[in-house]
């Protein structure tokens, strides 16, 4: 078995888990679901372990867990395959003999303290290759009618002047800051953004969860966003369990990346500066696109306190009031020492708000999946031209009414 996962351990193509599954699953298949398993303890731990879970965690609905990690005992195939739902886990890994080593299959740029972030949880996984699975349909689906590449995709090189980039990127997008200024809300202001980006060819999908799974959410200090990066079927992914404000700087950074024509996975926070090369140029174009400097230094009024400040730009500019702190401190009027005071304070200060739930807007198919994705999915499958089951398994949804009644949403009904 160690040898038939060895073409599988980095692999990075969308379906790894597929591939894993069939080779292991026919097997399963000729097991009856009462029968013994023979599963090797460290597959359980790791499995475990991968999931962010503990025994304690998982006593109550397998009692005899403990004896299976000591191999005093053994699960049958059925409490296995229940098992490795309860983990996120593709039971086919369980059969290996080693674990897997899991790769994010983009670039990953995710720090903490400017150090490298390893494991990447299962739902994060899981959403990249599921955001690969839309991006590698919808490429065939745009080749099929003759949609031509996108020129603004890898338009420029990571390095480029930040002001002429966010200003290229700005005029591209018809991003308005006088119209951005007089919406009401960060959520209207958001959604606004998406619907440029997506006018202009780019699929923007926004998610809390992991597929429609609401007990699965992601978590925003793992990953805020991603972006895949193609020239006919570029695609950020936000996660939507961050704040709205947040959500508008990951955006405008993970769409610094497409113009950059560099994928990879994020942690953006606005205020600071990576060491890495890509991700810290990308919070600059992001900060200038949202922000410009200019812009920043005619608002900024004489002698104001700096809370008050912020709260009145963040609200202008629509951003958050971290955004709005770095560019003060970008605009001359904080030092290095006040920046970071000011930035621990504001950041304990947001972290103790009540974080909201969201609006319908997140919570809708379309937005989960990008309106422009959905439109063209289910388009191509009332033509005839995509199986009604794939276009469910991409969609996440299981009903047939479920999907006629976001086409009609959508107006391709």
């Amino acid at each position: 078995m160690a040898s038939m996962a060895s073409g599988l351990i980095y692999a990075t193509l969308p379906n790894i888990v597929e591939s894993v599954n069939r080779r292991n699953v026919g097997a399963c298949a000729r097991i009856h679901p009462m029968e013994r398993v023979n599963v090797q303890p460290r597959m359980l731990r790791w499995a475990r372990q991968r999931a962010g879970r503990s025994l304690d965690s998982l006593r109550g609905r397998f009692p005899r867990i403990e004896l299976w990690e000591r191999r005093e005992a053994m699960p049958t195939l059925r409490q296995l395959e229940q098992f490795a739902k309860a983990t996120h886990t593709p039971i086919g890994y369980l059969f290996l003999q080693e674990p897997p080593e899991e790769r994010v299959p983009v670039p990953d740029f995710r720090t903490v303290r400017n150090v490298h972030v390893g494991h990447p949880s299962p739902d994060l996984l899981e959403t990249i290759y599921a955001c690969q699975q839309r991006q590698e349909w919808y490429r065939d689906h745009a080749r099929s009618i003759g949609e031509r590449p996108l020129a603004f995709v890898g338009s420029v090189q990571v390095g480029s002047d930040i002001a002429a980039t966010a200003t290229r990127m700005r005029h591209a997008l018809g991003f308005d800051l006088t119209e951005r200024r007089r919406m009401r809300t960060w959520t209207g202001a958001l959604r606004r953004f998406i619907e440029q980006a997506e006018d202009l060819g780019v699929l923007v999908m926004v998610s809390g969860v992991v597929g429609n799974n609401t007990h699965r959410k992601l978590d925003p200090e793992e990953f805020r966003g991603f972006a895949l990066a193609d020239p006919l079927a570029p695609i950020v992914f936000i996660n939507g369990a961050d704040t709205k404000a947040a959500q508008m700087f990951t955006l405008a950074h993970e769409l610094a990346h497409i113009w950059a024509g560099r994928s990879g996975v994020s942690d953006t926070e606005a205020a600071l500066v990576p060491d890495q090369d890509v991700e810290s140029w990308c919070n600059r174009v992001a900060a200038e696109l949202l922000v410009p400097l200019d812009a920043l230094r005619k608002a900024l009024l004489p002698d104001e306190d700096l809370q008050a400040a912020m709260t009145r730009l963040a609200r202008r500019f629509k951003v958050s009031t971290l955004v709005i702190l770095r560019r003060i401190h970008d605009a001359g009027r904080l030092s290095e020492h006040q920046l970071w005071a000011a930035y621990r304070e504001e950041l304990d200060r947001l972290l103790a708000m009540p974080r909201g739930t969201g609006g319908d807007f997140y919570l809708t198919e379309a937005a989960r999946v990008g309106r422009r994705f959905a439109r063209a999915l289910v388009a191509s499958t009332l033509e005839g031209q995509t199986l009604h089951r794939d276009a469910f398994r991409m969609l996440g949804v299981k009903k047939l009414a479920t999907f006629r009644e976001l086409g009609r949403t959508l107006g391709v009904a």
